[in-house]
């Protein structure tokens, strides 16, 4: 198990725009049965000076309400495609999320999160497949 640090819930870069009203539910369960000290850590990633939240929105939302100002968190050591993270970030600061308060209001059900937050996500990885395949294309020419 990888060591874990705390970090303010403040200072964590988002780069998810919607969280899902199932997902929330589901996580906000182990604080009414008083478990919620068996929710995996926040998985972080240093992008560009920034400390981004590559995965667990939802268990951020959900300690922020319930008195926590600080988070356990890991290192993100899984290697991703960090382009379509910094595309995230930029979609974040584009539609003023800077914190996880900023998420409150864009809990949406699990239909209009499939459609919304991740349609876009495909579609944006679909887009950069294509970029890179044409730049893959122009370099071999």
């Amino acid at each position: 198990m990888a060591p874990t640090f705390r970090l303010g819930i403040d200072q964590i870069q988002l780069s998810q725009l919607y969280i899902s009203s199932a997902k929330l539910a589901s996580v906000l369960r182990f604080f009414e049965e008083g478990r919620q000290d068996i929710l995996e850590p926040i998985p972080i990633k240093e992008i560009d000076g920034k400390l981004v939240a590559t995965d667990g929105h939802t268990r951020l939302l959900a300690w922020s309400p319930n008195g926590y100002e600080e988070v356990e968190c890991e290192w993100e050591d899984t290697e991703m495609d960090w382009e379509e993270y910094r595309i995230c970030m930029q979609w974040c600061r584009e539609e003023g999320i800077q914190t996880v308060a900023d998420l409150k209001n864009r809990i949406i059900s699990p239909e209009d999160y499939e459609m919304l937050w991740l349609g876009r996500c495909r579609a944006m990885q679909q887009q950069l497949e294509m970029k890179r395949a044409r730049t893959d294309e122009a370099n071999r020419n």
